[in-house]
């Protein structure tokens, strides 16, 4: 991490208000470029690209030169920490990530040095990156929360009910409560090592955070999120940590404000940024909140979403970014009109 945050994207995260806010988007880099797609071709395995420094940081740099966001979110995925774990993910076109399925937490590496060299491309990357940014633009990195990350190893893929999780969570709440903790512990040494490769600040996505009872959404969600939070603090006491729990309940999203320690909440889509502004205020920095398939449709829809948005936030901490992220048949040229108008350019 840089030694001084300048970037108006840390300023947020430092407590300031931005008459025009910085503006990134949860992923920006590839998918939905040219120019990511012909290098896709060319290197022929997703994972490939992830793990290889000099493309990694090439696919982050490629969105900041075309549109100039304030921010390069570094081209990697959630599952490194699986792999960090000793399983390695699988990737198929057309049918996403799988992995091994974990049975019990004793069939994980838990030697934290194994993580570190293992994941020591990730950190090349940052590296790379950070030595062809200038100095108004941040670099972000980040990591799969324990909730979500426990719902791919507990199924061996990405599943629309997280049943095999929550089922381990219900009749087995020691063990997978040990899980939870083992892989917290192996993204909170990632994201301390990101952020001491030089990214400004990280986020902790919780994609499959919705869909939860209150008392499990405590002990899956927010309690194992605030012990990565206090660890990365625990070596880098400044660190910048940017939370998801994407489909919260509203209630679910001012718990985890609160108390997991993050200096920022990104909204998904369904919050209303009007309930949202009130609830966070001076608080905590928000961050969010555009209909993804409003970019893609662009037009009227992209314009209102972006102008309702901006009307709730302008006097607040904020940081716009998509309620999720890109799609890959977003136009380019959506996403061109969109940082206009955020930085009220049309």
């Amino acid at each position: 991490m840089k030694d001084e945050n300048t970037t108006k994207l840390c300023a947020v995260l430092n407590g300031e208000k931005q008459n025009i806010p910085p503006i990134w988007l949860m992923r920006q880099a590839g998918r939905f470029l040219p120019e990511y797609r012909a290098l896709r071709a060319e290197s022929g395995s997703f994972w490939k690209m992830c793990m290889t420094p000099e493309i990694a940081a090439e696919i982050t740099l490629q969105p900041i030169r075309r549109f100039g966001f304030d921010a390069a979110v570094l081209f990697s995925d959630i599952l490194v920490v699986p792999y960090a774990l000793g399983r390695e993910p699988v990737f198929e076109d057309g049918v996403g990530p799988s992995l091994e399925p974990v049975l019990s937490v004793e069939e994980l590496d838990a030697d934290e040095r194994l993580w570190t060299e293992r994941l020591a491309p990730v950190y090349d990357s940052i590296r790379t990156v950070r030595a062809r940014l200038d100095g108004k633009t941040a670099l972000l990195g980040f990591a799969g929360a324990p909730w979500t990350l426990a719902t791919y190893l507990a199924a061996g893929k990405g599943s629309p009910d997280q049943q095999a999780a929550k089922l381990w969570g219900y009749r087995d709440p020691n063990r997978f409560a040990a899980l939870l903790d083992v892989i917290g512990a192996c993204a909170a040494i990632h994201l301390i090592g990101q952020l001491k490769a030089g990214a400004d600040a990280v986020q902790i996505f919780d994609s499959w955070a919705s869909g939860l009872p209150e008392r499990v959404f405590e002990e899956w969600v927010v309690a194992p999120t605030k012990k990565v939070v206090e660890r990365v603090r625990g070596s880098v006491p400044d660190a910048k940590i940017i939370g998801f729990p994407r489909g919260a309940t509203m209630q679910g999203y001012v718990r985890y404000a609160a108390e997991t320690g993050v200096d920022a909440i990104s909204l998904d889509t369904a919050v209303p940024m009007a309930w949202a502004s009130d609830a966070f205020g001076d608080r905590i920095a928000m961050q969010g909140n555009l209909d993804p398939i409003a970019l893609v449709a662009g037009g009227r829809a992209l314009e209102e979403g972006v102008d309702e948005i901006l009307s709730r936030v302008h006097d607040r901490q904020f940081i716009f970014n998509l309620g999720h992220g890109v799609l890959p048949n977003t136009p380019v040229e959506h996403v061109e009109k969109l940082v206009a108008r955020v930085r009220g350019e049309i």
